[in-house]
């Protein structure tokens, strides 16, 4: 976490490469798979359950990339507790690699890697990758129970980290929803136990390198939306500081601590709504008027447009005496 209030600069950059170094070789290496899965999404046709056979290389390691990136970062700045958000970034960064060479190597095997149980390899494979992305899971709640020990003196920025990590692992959390199998796949007995779409087999149609189905629920959205928390609140925190410059309301303290309460209320509310949409079966592009009336009510009345109005409208003055956060100027 950050733990002070001035701007980030290359040094601190190269501190935290120094003190977490297999997460951001982890991201380097990350780099090259998804090089080599655009080029193999040019020059190979094949395809796996509707989508071409290096689309999940390509989405797993941009997004493992991130998730990289972001920690290694993170545990840099740690003040205490460091020594043991290494050691879970470490045990993070081994087995978010075996998932990648498990998702990999199926693919160049021509196959699936996620629920497939067809055959005693396949099924060795598949608990391999379970158990790796488990273990993840736990690191990741460590080094987040570590970032919550170390308050910077920016409320805002300490919210929006906070309340991203937790998120975050609700939506790790969520991907396991998809590894439970349906009566129709038990009964079946076809070598596939789980599924990322509900209600239907994946593979149909769906949303261009997504994937993402488009006649039915998919549980890959909120585990998506929720696994990316930890970048999205701190980067909606970073746009409040930048606009600082130019509104002399954002300039205090309380007010954007205000407003990342809500941005992470409006969040965490969108993620329970794809959830529940996900989960009754109805595909993201075709939500009903129960799911358009949620919505509404998360962007007027929860996270954005009402309580944000009237944040602002309550701590707007003619002459700000509040300096800019550290790192706008």
């Amino acid at each position: 976490m950050l733990t002070d209030a001035a701007p980030v600069t290359s040094r601190d950059l190269a501190v935290g490469v120094r003190a977490h170094r297999p997460l951001f070789l982890l991201a380097a290496a990350m780099a090259a798979t998804a090089v080599v899965a655009l080029v193999g999404m040019v020059v190979d046709d094949r395809v796996i359950t509707g989508l071409p056979l290096w689309d999940k290389p390509l989405k797993f390691a941009i997004s493992v990339g991130i998730y990289a990136l972001t920690f290694g970062w993170l545990i840099g700045q740690l003040r205490r507790g460091r020594r043991l958000a290494w050691w879970a970034g470490t045990v993070a960064a081994v087995f978010l690699a075996v998932e990648m060479i498990v998702i990999v190597g199926q693919a160049l095997r021509n196959t699936t890697s996620h629920f497939n149980v067809s055959t005693p390899l396949d099924a060795a494979v598949w608990e391999v990758m379970a158990g790796s992305i488990a273990a993840v899971w736990v690191a990741t709640l460590v080094i987040s129970i570590v970032l919550f020990a170390n308050p910077g003196p920016d409320p805002a920025r300490n919210l929006a980290i906070r309340a991203g990590a937790v998120i975050s692992l609700i939506g790790m959390g969520l991907g396991f929803l998809m590894t439970i199998p349906s009566a129709a796949q038990i009964q079946a007995g076809n070598g596939i136990l789980g599924a990322h779409t509900v209600g239907l087999a994946d593979g149909g149609p769906g949303l261009p390198l997504l994937g993402w189905s488009t006649v039915g629920g998919d549980l890959r959205i909120p585990h998506f939306v929720g696994m990316h928390a930890l970048q999205l609140l701190p980067l909606i925190l970073i746009v409040l500081e930048a606009l600082s410059r130019r509104f002399a309301v954002l300039r205090d303290g309380g007010v954007r601590t205000r407003l990342m309460m809500l941005a992470a209320a409006g969040y965490a509310a969108l993620v329970a709504l794809v959830t529940w949409q996900a989960l009754r079966g109805q595909s993201v592009v075709h939500p009903d008027a129960f799911t358009l009336l949620a919505l509404a009510v998360i962007v007027v009345g929860v996270g954005v447009a009402l309580p944000a109005a009237l944040v602002l409208r309550r701590h707007r003055s003619p002459a700000a005496t509040v300096a800019p956060p550290a790192g706008t100027r």
